[in-house]
């Protein structure tokens, strides 16, 4: 068993070593097909909307009260983003409400991580992984945007939503450190870290193939 700070080191060189590759595959990423922003924010809409459902389940479980307030932050902060979405979706010409995700197609990362049991593979998934993997997704959504001339939903992106995906990563953080105190635990939140890098690499790649998209926005 190692310390908990030791453990979160080892999860931030994994996660940066894993997102490194993952945010350069987005920005080499050669479009097959031309994207414009809009459709990129309506991809977000879904990712916004599951990560408001799965912090708000978790909520609802959750007994640690710590744990329980960062979640409630972060299901607001989630339900925040997507209604900015859809204002700029509207600033855009686009009725949002024609574009709305059906709440019954849940995406493969939604599925993981709603079956998560424990507080230790939730934060390490969710707060910490996925929160960092957003990090990326949006830093190369935003050099899409002002490439094509977007500053709004680029300036939308850097100052609100991303700041935002930061406080939730360092909340994982915090709460890992505090959490991460086992053999057990510890192995969990490799465990889930893992996997949430596994799925994020997975989709990225069928996303690419698909549609040629290396740019979509994260949650």
């Amino acid at each position: 068993m190692t310390t908990p700070e030791a453990l979160v080191h080892e999860l931030d060189q994994t996660v940066t070593r894993r997102l490194e590759a993952l945010g350069k595959k987005a920005s080499e990423a050669s479009e097959t097909q031309v994207v414009s922003v809009a459709e990129l924010l309506v991809m977000a809409l879904k990712k916004e909307l599951e990560a408001t459902e799965e912090a708000a389940m978790w909520l609802v479980s959750e007994t640690d009260v710590e744990v329980k307030l960062a979640l409630a932050r972060q299901c607001g902060d989630e339900a925040k983003h997507y209604r900015l979405i859809e204002e700029r979706l509207r600033a855009l010409g686009v009725d949002p409400k024609t574009k709305a995700p059906a709440a019954s197609e849940r995406s493969p990362m939604f599925q993981y991580l709603a079956g998560l049991a424990t507080t230790v593979e939730r934060v390490a998934a969710g707060q910490f992984t996925r929160e960092a993997l957003a990090q990326v997704h949006n830093a190369a959504f935003i050099a899409y945007c002002e490439a094509r001339g977007d500053s709004e939903t680029a300036l939308l992106y850097r100052d609100v939503i991303q700041p935002d995906e930061g406080h939730h990563h360092a909340l994982g953080r915090a709460l890992l450190l505090r959490l991460a105190v086992t053999e057990a635990e510890q192995d969990k939140a490799r465990r889930a870290c893992e996997r949430t890098l596994s799925i994020a690499e997975e989709l990225q790649e069928i996303v690419q193939m698909k549609r040629g998209i290396g740019c979509a926005p994260g949650c």
